[in-house]
């Protein structure tokens, strides 16, 4: 499973709201593949408050017995 997380340095982004808040990665807001646009968007507008940082990774999820 492939899913799309924002990273701002070393910390990822929270959307809560209209809000941004930066997390560990236990916190962060994970979005599909197909969500992109709006990904975008949030990198946008984070980039207008003043993180110049900010960037969309893709995170893979692995399952498996353990």
């Amino acid at each position: 499973m492939e899913l799309l997380i924002m990273k701002n340095k070393t910390e990822y982004v929270r959307v809560k709201e209209d809000t941004y808040l930066f997390v560990g990665l236990d916190k962060a807001s994970v979005f599909p593949l197909e969500k992109i646009e709006a990904v975008r968007g949030h990198i946008k507008n984070l980039q207008v408050q003043g993180y110049r940082h900010v960037s969309i990774y893709r995170l893979k999820l692995i399952e498996e017995p353990y």
